[in-house]
């Protein structure tokens, strides 16, 4: 038996191949196949058993283009609502691959339809558990992320309370030199409070995990669903992507048009002509002026997402547009900031870059709102200052300070006191809540999010706007 862990870095997501007499099952799949099939042909062995533990939220499965490739059969639990060929699974069932097999345990409490799988060796012994988004390393899977959670708190306490039931009869249980592999790592937003670490054990878990470690269900109640971070857009979007199946990830990205330099028509004075002219405001802008975007070829309204260095943006940008850096988490402020179908075009350095940020948009599922990726950017367009102005330190009440953390980071402590909290994923939406009597300043914890904060307004709001950046570590030093 062996069994090979994958990273996702970007999205914090774990994968895994469990490899037996030549049978080979992957559980919980990402978008890409290729690093499936390679593994398989590594080690001369057959994909037979995909297995779901639920309809992620975070990221696109690729189980359906790999068992319509490989022949594989999906297994999945009864409440996930699959659209595509599956073999449904409930509390108890077993699957067997090679000389070892699975042992499925129904766990709700992070989704209706969250179940784990027990992988049990040649002896029929207790080996690993494959917990998906139910138990973490450090915590667990959190109850409000589908969007019928967003307003019904009766339905978040509900899940709440299952996931109690789930620790106590389903997963306290279980021996404690038993593995844990889990779906995620520290960075995912299906958590709060996840360990670095990429495995762990029942037994430290039990003694390590806050969930582990009171039986009384009020106290855990209140554990679980206390600060919770933001939800982010796609998240209810990737749900019904899983529970239909994406399309095969090659075919959906060979499909996108690629341009040098500009689209066709080229720049215009005030943002970027399609195919069929003109421009158009950005998207969530009503009652917001100076706002400047793309106009389609039917017409839609579309944004830019320049996804170039920082310092590049402020140097030269379409006008418009909005910053959000190629790095770690790329793809998930895109799927905070764009809602589900909302047309957009790409913009990055290299033809290489553009490859590389396909790839990340198609593992949310945003591939087919892609109108266009453009490499390298013609001509002086906008550019906007970014230093603070000389006198920002001593007079901060000359100007309307934009806090852009989350709510949490910022009940927990406010840099400067007159700052207004717009969380970014809400800043969009919000923007017609800023005063607009002085300069505004945008920060955040480090300076990423505040970068792109400060473009976002830039495009939408009439006044000078200023990105502290990492100028914050200063403030947070002196504070």
């Amino acid at each position: 038996m062996l069994i090979k862990q994958f990273e996702d870095k970007g999205l914090s997501h774990y994968s895994y191949a469990v490899l037996s007499e030549g049978e080979l099952a992957l559980i919980d799949p990402g978008r890409n196949p290729a690093p499936y099939y390679d593994f398989a042909r590594q080690h001369n062995s057959r994909i037979t058993a995909i297995l779901e533990t639920h309809s992620h939220a975070d990221f696109v499965s690729g189980h359906k283009e790999i068992a319509e490739t490989s022949g594989a059969l999906i297994y999945a639990s009864e409440f996930m609502k699959a659209a595509f060929p599956h073999e449904s699974l409930r509390d108890g069932d077993q699957i067997k691959l090679g000389k070892v097999g699975f042992r499925i345990l129904y766990t709700p409490g992070h989704s209706y339809d969250s179940v784990c799988f027990l992988l049990l060796d040649e002896a029929g012994r207790e080996h690993a558990l494959f917990s998906g988004d139910t138990l973490f390393i450090g915590d667990v899977g959190r109850p409000d992320l589908r969007e019928s959670m967003k307003d019904n708190p009766a339905k978040r306490e509900e899940l709440a309370l299952a996931m109690f039931h789930t620790i106590e009869q389903k997963l306290r249980p279980l021996q404690d030199e038993t593995l844990l592999y889990p779906a995620h790592g520290a960075g995912t937003l299906c958590g709060k409070s996840l360990s670095d670490a990429n495995s762990s054990t029942m037994g430290a878990e039990k003694a390590g995990n806050y969930a582990f470690r009171t039986s009384e269900k009020e106290a855990f109640l209140k554990a679980l669903l206390d600060e919770q971070p933001f939800v982010p857009k796609y998240f209810s979007y990737d749900v019904a992507i899983n529970q239909q199946g994406a399309p095969a990830f090659k075919k959906a990205l060979a499909g996108i048009p690629r341009y040098e330099g500009g689209l066709p028509g080229g720049p215009g004075t005030a943002g970027v002509q399609g195919a069929a002219g003109g421009e158009t405001r950005v998207p969530g802008t009503a009652g917001v002026q100076g706002a400047a975007g793309v106009q389609g070829a039917a017409g839609d309204k579309q944004v830019i997402i320049d996804a170039r260095p920082t310092e590049k943006f402020r140097a030269n940008h379409l006008k418009g547009a909005f910053n959000i850096p190629d790095g770690l988490k790329f793809e998930t402020w895109l799927g905070s900031i764009l809602s589900p179908g909302e047309k957009f075009y790409l913009l990055a350095e290299t033809g290489e870059e553009i490859e590389r940020l396909l790839e990340k948009i198609a593992k949310i599922g945003y591939e087919s709102a892609i109108s266009g990726a453009i490499t390298g950017l013609s001509g002086q367009h906008e550019r906007y200052q970014a230093e603070l102005p000389a006198g920002f330190d001593a007079h901060p009440e000359k100007y309307t300070i934009i806090d852009a953390r989350n709510e949490s980071e910022f009940a927990r402590g406010a840099y400067f006191p007159q700052a207004i909290n717009v969380p970014l994923p809400e800043l969009r939406e919000r923007a017609g809540e800023v005063p607009l009597d002085k300069p505004l300043v945008v920060h955040c914890a480090a300076g990423y999010r505040s970068g792109i904060a400060s473009s976002i307004l830039q495009a939408l709001v009439p006044q000078q706007v200023y990105d502290m950046g990492n100028a914050i570590e200063r403030k947070k030093h002196v504070s």
